[in-house]
């Protein structure tokens, strides 16, 4: 059942797109039947194996969330603890509810239960408002990120991306066969000028022009930078030149904040419109989770595309991974559609909370930093506009064995012309003897081929950031901060260590 916005508009044509793979698939002939018994009422079925209900061991599922009647209600939760207000909704068999639980048990195809469907159809047009959109539901983002690399990618394809990625997302299409392109970054995410150069310079040697960009929009992991609305609309006047396909993979959509100098993130901020938002083409598949609002362990998302890519989403997931859990599905439904749910307004109240909140956590994370590290000298940090991470540039070149001589300006080779890397192991390993574990740049850079190499600022030699979150605990923030304030200290005065990758 594939549910439509209502505003719906034709597609063009980009089946091209799509890989060989999925031409390949089949329909799964039982889920293809399933969709029939939905012809009239009250059919009679003896088709498929379904446990009867009445057999599930289990018939009442009751929720205690959050209420989201108070002000501040992600305030109002986390300061009152077990006092803190709350609402309750159940599944069941046998009370009233959105989605009875002999429903939400029950096998279904690979879109997800309708009505679960439908809820979180309802939330992207109310935050995203698409010209023409089907949802798929999925285990969360890394389930729907790598099915979209499945649907759309053939080995010996190159795929674009940040050159600082999510390493776990990358690795996933290496063992397609794909390689990956990493277009330069500054503060504000990619560089659309960098793109544009990319696409335009493409050796056909190489096999065929990229056709999948790869983008985190709003607080891209690692660097935590936000493309500004004119940097989105630059992206996809790109795309629509050259062709290429959108993966906007959007976890911290909701985490987006106001200025560091402002003291909270006001409920009226608006947020950044999305690539899908921005869609006539039917080109962007955007995948939302429920990871970095709710709870990661709930693994349940959803794909947004348009009604081709959706029913070869569907397709392969009737033939892999089926449906996603039933509870999950039976708690959003409930959550946003039942007749004791937060429904929503209330979800809509709960997000602007959250972001406040984290809001708070970014100022005290920016506050320790300032007292514990930047008044070293030795690192900076740009403050995030949304997501939970902080990007820290540490300053190696005041450290007193750093070089930047390893290759002369007149050599025509490719590669580091610094001691960055060398340095930044030693650093990494000094900050796990001191107790602090923190995400080093070079776990997130791209590999990149020699053609994609810059000669004159090759990525090896900027590999001096490390990720850190204030997603943690005040306690453990500041703990953290002051670990690496000391360590940077007592790495930056030793002058004495030698190894062959820094020694004259």
């Amino acid at each position: 059942m594939a549910l439509a916005s209502s505003s719906a508009i034709s597609s063009m044509d980009l089946s091209h797109h799509l890989s060989s793979e999925a031409r390949m698939r089949k329909v799964n002939p039982m889920k293809a039947i399933w969709r029939l018994t939905r012809r009239k009422p009250n059919m009679v079925s003896l088709a498929n194996g379904d446990p009867h209900f009445s057999l599930y061991p289990i018939r009442r599922v009751e929720y205690e969330m959050a209420s989201v009647e108070e002000a501040d209600p992600v305030a109002s939760w986390r300061e009152g603890g077990s006092c803190a207000p709350s609402t309750k909704f159940v599944s069941s068999s046998y009370e009233p509810c959105a989605l009875p639980l002999q429903t939400g048990l029950q096998y279904t195809h690979g879109a997800g239960l309708p009505d679960a469907q439908r809820v979180v159809t309802e939330l992207t047009n109310f935050y995203h408002s698409p010209r023409d959109h089907t949802c798929t539901l999925t285990l969360g983002n890394s389930d729907g990120i790598t099915k979209c690399f499945r649907l759309l990618g053939e080995p010996g394809d190159h795929f674009i991306t940040d050159e600082f990625s999510f390493s776990s997302v990358t690795n996933a299409p290496l063992a397609q066969g794909i390689k990956w392109v990493g277009i330069k970054m500054d503060d504000g995410g990619m560089i659309p000028e960098e793109l544009e150069k990319t696409l335009a310079n493409w050796n056909p040697a190489r096999g065929r022009r990229p056709h999948v960009i790869y983008l985190v929009p709003c607080g891209q992991n690692p660097t935590g930078s936000t493309l500004s609305l004119e940097r989105r609309q630059q992206i996809y006047e790109i795309a629509q030149r050259f062709d290429l396909m959108i993966v906007e993979d959007d976890p911290y959509y909701y985490l987006q904040y106001d200025s560091p100098s402002e003291p909270t993130t006001s409920f009226s901020k608006p947020f950044v419109p999305s690539f899908l938002s921005l869609d006539t083409d039917g080109r962007v598949l955007r995948i939302d989770s429920f990871s970095k609002i709710m709870a990661p362990g709930m693994r349940l998302g959803w794909i947004t595309s348009s009604a081709l890519f959706h029913e070869l989403l569907v397709t392969y997931t009737d033939s892999s991974t089926m449906h996603p859990h039933g509870f999950g599905q039976m708690l959003i439904t409930e959550m946003l559609y039942g007749p004791q749910g937060w429904r929503l307004d209330g979800f809509d109240r709960w997000v602007r909370s959250l972001r406040a909140e984290y809001h708070r956590r970014r100022a005290l994370f920016l506050q320790l930093f300032a007292r514990e590290v930047a008044r070293t000298g030795l690192a900076r940090a740009s403050p995030p506009e949304a997501g939970m991470f902080v990007w820290i540039r540490v300053e190696l070149e005041k450290h007193p064995r750093y070089r930047s001589d390893l290759r002369s300006a007149d050599d025509d080779r490719k590669g580091a012309r610094t001691n960055v890397k060398a340095l930044m192991e030693e650093l990494f390993e000094r900050l796990l003897d001191s107790g602090l574990v923190i995400m080093p740049a070079s776990i997130f850079a791209l590999p990149s081929d020699a053609e994609d190499d810059d000669k004159e600022d090759p990525i090896e030699d900027r590999l001096n950031y490390l990720r850190a979150t204030f997603a943690g605990t005040e306690e453990v923030m500041e703990q953290g901060l002051h670990i690496l304030g000391r360590a940077l200290r007592e790495f930056f005065a030793d002058e004495a260590k030698l190894s062959p990758s820094t020694a004259a």
